[in-house]
């Protein structure tokens, strides 16, 4: 018969005195106070646009009310797939966000091979804005509201041409669900961006396009384009006056939205204090007039109103890629 094995008990001692050293190791890592380190926010497009300066006011919000740097970082490309995929494969930790936007909403639909699972690697935060886009044409034209817009397209099938920023965005889609809700044939010209839209809508090489109101603001008030509607379901304080396109085509409601998300499976209570605190550097009055001016909507939702949101916005652009025949990269 084999010996009994005998465990000194200084060897026990130094057992339970690691075992408790580690217990109070792990405890101590979960008790850390959130954040307790520098926050990193991913913005899936380049420096200087309309996500950028949105991201930007998040981030010094954020870390004027937690004492810890929120650090903004442009990954461009994809359609925003890039940025976004660097956030999805995050630890789901809450010290990595992202920017979202309707590109994250329409990737989907568009990218035949998405690196990542949108809905299951993605957890809504909130929704920072809605920007409704004017329709603005040129002056030549002779039209000043949408009814117009649709009888003569519908006198001239394919002969009125609209510009956009690309396949696949707003300004694109935006028309396209125009042409289908009122049942017309119109050509799309797509370009490298908005600004190259705006500047062939000026030269009446194209007729008309869904702009951001900021750049076609001043254009406006020189005479220079005509808005004759915006792309949200309501009016915009930004240009007072110019009725929505859902006051001809009801249910029409195409504006371009702006969100923070992370790494799907980031503990609930994380997310809850990510939009308590967001919400609240987005709610100051000098913040809100600023972006009013600027031409958004401020919405500030809770990350379950933001999923539901979400959600209907995959479907409802799924439905519109699918109806116009766009073609999946």
């Amino acid at each position: 018969m084999k010996p009994a094995t005998r465990i000194s008990a200084s060897c026990t001692c130094a057992t339970y005195a690691t075992f408790a050293t580690l217990c109070l190791a792990i405890g101590t890592l979960h008790a850390q106070p959130y954040p307790s380190k520098p926050i990193r926010l991913v913005v899936p497009f380049a420096p200087g646009g309309s996500t950028d300066i949105l991201a930007r006011l998040v981030a010094q919000k954020l870390t004027e009310a937690w004492g810890q740097q929120v650090n903004v970082d442009n990954r461009a490309g994809g359609g925003s797939v890039i940025g976004t995929d660097i956030v999805a494969k995050s630890a789901p930790d809450g010290y990595t966000l992202v920017m979202t936007s309707t590109s994250t909403a329409t990737a989907p639909s568009l990218v035949r091979k998405l690196p990542y699972d949108t809905l299951r690697d993605l957890a809504p935060v909130i929704q920072l804005v809605s920007t409704p886009n004017a329709l603005v044409v040129h002056p030549s034209l002779p039209v000043r509201n949408v009814r117009e817009l649709i009888d003569l397209a519908r006198a001239r099938p394919d002969q009125i041409a609209f510009g956009s920023g690309g396949n696949g965005t707003s300004t694109h889609l935006g028309g396209e669900i125009l042409r289908l809700m009122a049942n017309v044939r119109m050509t799309h010209v797509p370009f490298k961006g908005t600004a190259p839209s705006i500047t062939s809508l000026l030269s009446g090489d194209v007729s008309w396009v869904f702009s951001a109101v900021l750049p076609a603001l001043p254009l406006i008030k020189a005479g220079r384009l005509r808005a004759i509607a915006v792309s949200g379901a309501k009016p915009t304080a930004a240009l007072p006056g110019v009725p929505p396109v859902g006051a001809t085509l009801p249910g029409f409601d195409t504006s371009p939205w702006t969100g923070v998300a992370v790494q799907g499976a980031t503990p609930k209570d994380i997310i809850t204090r990510l939009n308590q605190e967001i919400a609240r550097g987005y709610s100051t009055p000098e913040v809100r007039e600023r972006l009013l001016r600027e031409g958004n909507d401020v919405v500030l939702n809770t990350p379950e109103q933001f999923d539901v949101f979400f959600r209907g916005e995959m479907e409802k652009w799924a439905k519109v890629i699918k109806s116009a025949g766009i073609v999946i990269q």
